[in-house]
């Protein structure tokens, strides 16, 4: 008997130097980034790793300078 796939964890990270603050992550996935009073977007505290979501994957591919990591850990 095979034990059940555990879920994959993902490390998510945004280039504070890259990104231009276009809010495209918050929009999409704002349980996963917001932005800082200057603008650039980040994780939010205890997002950083996380299981796999959909969203995660929309919102980098939103990210119009691709300053959005997602690395499986």
């Amino acid at each position: 008997m095979s034990a059940a796939p555990r879920p994959s964890r993902f490390q998510v990270g945004v280039d504070p130097d890259r990104c231009v603050g276009a809010g495209q992550c918050a929009f999409i996935a704002p349980e996963f980034f917001t932005q800082d009073d200057e603008g650039t977007s980040e994780v939010l505290p205890g997002r950083e790793e996380t299981e796999d979501d959909p969203l995660l994957h929309e919102a980098a591919d939103a990210c119009p300078v691709r300053a959005i990591t997602i690395r499986e850990r």
